[in-house]
């Protein structure tokens, strides 16, 4: 496919923002919503782009956005689950927290419990919790991946299987319709593994974009967790897979600030 110039400057706005929204995309370049609707429909039909609500997101992959993408698409969303989240941790609790910026939003959102210990391999998630002098905040051991401060590999899943905890919170790249969540890197996902194994209840946060997405390495079906909180109803068929395994799903609603 022969790009324009227009649909080449929002492929370049997709990978530095990680999605671009009809509105936005209208206004910055003076045509009408129609006009980007239709180079975001060709786009997508050369599998560079997928369609969301609203807009669409760079195509799927074997390699995950850049941190900062991440950070940025759906950070609304993001710190809205994280509230609802973390208003479902009870004080004086055990958690993992595993590498995410969904996962983050959730972190932030714990300013004001108490009496927590937090086991993560995220060294954002550490530093954002140690603000809290009520929280124990213990930092697994691993090899740091520099692009998102995740620590990874053999010595981070021993050092993860040495505890039993109440409640682990996960993330996942990707989501599928037939209940399976998805990551990108498998070193990433034997300690998302390892995660879920060594707690007793598991909290997957995840926006409805992951849905849009794809990645190449299983972490585990949506039957291994407690609770799902988003952003959005999940599609049809992904709903079916929550209720036959008994998975509470939880919506998010925006705060009124964001919403405005």
């Amino acid at each position: 496919m022969i790009l324009s110039f227009r649909q080449h400057e929002i492929v370049e706005l997709a990978r530095l923002h990680g999605r671009v929204v009809v509105e936005e995309l209208a206004e910055r370049f003076a045509v009408s919503p129609q006009t980007i609707r239709r180079d975001l429909g060709e786009l997508c039909d050369a599998g560079t782009l997928q369609r969301v609500h609203g807009g669409a997101v760079l195509g799927s992959g074997v390699a995950n956005l850049g941190y900062d993408a991440r950070r940025t698409l759906a950070s609304a969303e993001k710190e809205a689950i994280g509230r609802l989240c973390a208003s479902a941790i009870p004080e004086n609790a055990s958690l993992f927290i595993n590498i995410g910026t969904t996962t983050e939003a959730v972190a932030r959102a714990l300013a004001g419990h108490r009496d927590l210990m937090a086991i993560t391999n995220n060294l954002n998630v550490a530093n954002i919790m140690a603000a809290n002098p009520n929280i124990e905040v213990i930092v697994a051991g691993g090899v740091l991946r520099r692009s998102d401060c995740g620590l990874i590999g053999e010595a981070t899943t021993d050092f993860i299987r040495q505890f039993k905890v109440d409640l682990a919170i996960i993330g996942a790249s990707a989501l599928d319709e037939e209940g399976w969540l998805l990551d990108f890197d498998y070193r990433e996902v034997r300690v998302s593994r390892a995660i879920i194994e060594n707690a007793r209840e598991v909290f997957l946060v995840a926006d409805a974009s992951k849905f849009a997405r794809s990645a190449p390495v299983r972490i585990t079906e949506i039957s291994a967790v407690t609770a799902f909180f988003t952003d959005r109803p999940p599609p049809a068929a992904f709903t079916a897979r929550c209720a036959e395994a008994g998975v509470r799903i939880e919506i998010a609603e925006p705060s009124e600030q964001a919403a405005g």
